[in-house]
């Protein structure tokens, strides 16, 4: 018996030790689990993803080049690799998450009316609003700008450059042989219902303005009003808004900003 007792006395204090032992085998494990979530983690962010490319991408240019030259050639290459890169993405940047994917007229426009917030201007992109009955208009605005100007629902369109774009009495517009009424009255409908919803929401007349901003073709003319419609090239979008007379006050801007962002939806809400 006292056999026994002393060997079940060694195994108890055995056990322990076992089980001291086995947790001191799994600390190391876990830390590399945590270290290796961690740099995944890291490697998920698409902006360290993007910079670890460009790194890349600089590197074997700069040592390409290198080889061929002199050093100097060598860092400037991977320089204009790294500035390169980030001026092509930064033209397919959008607040507007389906504006991202496709080489679209809107971005272009974006980027020139950011630049007008310092001028008292703000906007809103891609806002929906009712459709017609005939089903001309697909229910967006694409850009919404309000400032000491007025207010404008500007939609921005690509043209095939081919094709001339040309007008009749200020009463048509043509792109080659097509006649382009149907995107003049899309742009006047949604002017009219932005209008309606928000001098409902502030109380007093709020017109809009409805204008196309055309990329692609060359356009004749700096601003021409076809159907009560503002047509203009579309790098022209910026200075078409700076150079209009103020009868807004910018109380009224923000009035009139913030019933558009709550009376008129995200036409593609995230």
């Amino acid at each position: 018996m006292a056999t026994m007792e002393r060997g079940n006395t060694q195994n108890a204090r055995a056990r322990p030790e076992s089980e001291e032992a086995r947790e001191h085998d799994d600390q190391t494990p876990v830390k590399e689990r945590l270290e290796g979530s961690a740099a995944a983690a890291v490697l998920d962010d698409p902006k360290i993803r993007r910079w670890a490319y460009r790194i890349g991408a600089a590197v074997l240019a700069g040592a390409a080049a290198l080889m061929l030259t002199s050093w100097r050639i060598g860092l400037t290459v991977a320089v204009l690799v790294v500035i390169g890169d980030y001026v092509r993405l930064s033209r397919r940047s959008s607040t507007v998450t389906a504006w991202q994917k496709s080489s679209a007229a809107e971005r272009r426009t974006e980027r020139q009316l950011k630049s007008l917030r310092r001028n008292g201007y703000l906007v809103l992109h891609a806002r929906a609003v009712p459709r017609d009955d005939e089903g001309v208009s697909d229910g967006r605005i694409d850009h919404l700008v309000i400032g000491p100007s007025g207010v404008y629902a500007i939609d921005s369109e690509k043209w095939d450059k081919r094709l001339p774009v040309r007008t009749m009495s200020h009463l048509k517009l043509f792109h080659g042989p097509f006649n382009k009424k149907d995107r003049l009255d899309e742009a006047r409908w949604e002017a009219q219902m932005a209008s309606m919803i928000l001098a409902e929401q502030v109380g007093f007349d709020v017109p809009v303005q409805p204008s196309v901003a055309i990329y692609g073709p060359s356009i004749p003319w700096k601003v021409m009003r076809v159907r009560d419609v503002d047509v203009y090239a579309g790098n022209r979008a910026r200075s078409y808004l700076r150079r209009r007379p103020k009868i807004l006050t910018d109380g009224d801007v923000q009035r009139i900003f913030q019933a558009a962002e709550e009376s008129l939806p995200p036409k593609y809400p995230d």
